[in-house]
């Protein structure tokens, strides 16, 4: 267990390095998966500041059915575009952190961009 923690650190790092050398200024989109929620932030490096967050437990307080898949997590990249947008950001860069760009990952991101977010 203590090796695929060490390895999902590497790919985060490996991930976070590339997006610092190619992001231009421009606000990071970082995603986080636990076991049953999807959070999604929009961070703004060059202020180290939050612009803007959701998650999954917000977007079930706001109407969606409560879940732990793919739909919820395409409710939160939804929610997340729309606060983004309000704040004056449509370009954004994805940090999937260490996860694999499949599944509910995927399904934020796509729905972020159905939302008008650029990336």
């Amino acid at each position: 267990m203590a090796n695929q923690q060490k390895l999902f650190d590497r790919r985060a790092k490996r991930v976070r390095y590339r997006i610092a050398q190619t992001s231009g200024g421009r606000p990071r989109l970082s995603v986080y998966r636990s076991g049953k929620h999807i959070y999604a932030q929009l961070i703004d490096d060059s202020q180290s500041r939050t612009i803007a967050a959701a998650s999954s437990g917000e977007a079930a307080k706001a109407g969606e059915k409560k879940s732990y898949n793919v739909a919820a997590a395409a409710a939160v990249g939804k929610l997340i575009a729309s606060r983004a947008l309000e704040k004056g950001v449509k370009k954004v860069v994805f940090d999937r952190g260490g996860y694999l760009y499949h599944g509910r990952v995927k399904a934020l991101a796509d729905a972020a961009r159905e939302g008008g977010l650029e990336f």
